[in-house]
């Protein structure tokens, strides 16, 4: 489980196990995130953001971006006195991104180059 302020890499053997209801036949998790609360896959097929809300966070959002729609996606990286990195992504049809924060623990390029990978397909 994360310390609060920290993210982490999740092992994608555990993340397809642990999401393997959200999973289409034979989609296989490649990479995942978990930031505080929320975690976001990346499948071979997609982006998945789950978004966990209220105090309990037992009700859960789930967001499924095909990579076909993202039209471009820039990364922050953390500062001197900003020590968060910010992953945004815009989606084909919506003028605004879809923002996701990094607090340390995460390495933001690797994060960028995982997205580029499957973008650039």
């Amino acid at each position: 489980m994360a310390l609060f302020g920290n993210a982490h890499t999740v092992d994608p053997a555990s993340a397809q196990q642990e999401y393997a209801r959200l999973l289409g036949q034979g989609e296989r998790v490649q990479a995942a995130y978990l930031l505080i609360r929320d975690t976001i896959l990346f499948t071979d097929r997609r982006l998945i953001l789950v978004d966990k809300q209220g105090i309990t966070g037992k009700k859960v959002e789930y967001h499924s971006i095909p990579y076909r729609s993202i039209t471009h996606f820039a990364v922050e990286t953390a500062g001197t006195f900003d020590l968060d990195a910010e992953l945004k992504i815009w989606i084909s049809g919506s003028q605004m991104p879809v923002q996701k924060t990094f607090t340390k623990g995460v390495d933001i390029y690797e994060v960028q180059a995982i997205l580029t990978q499957f973008v650039a397909r």
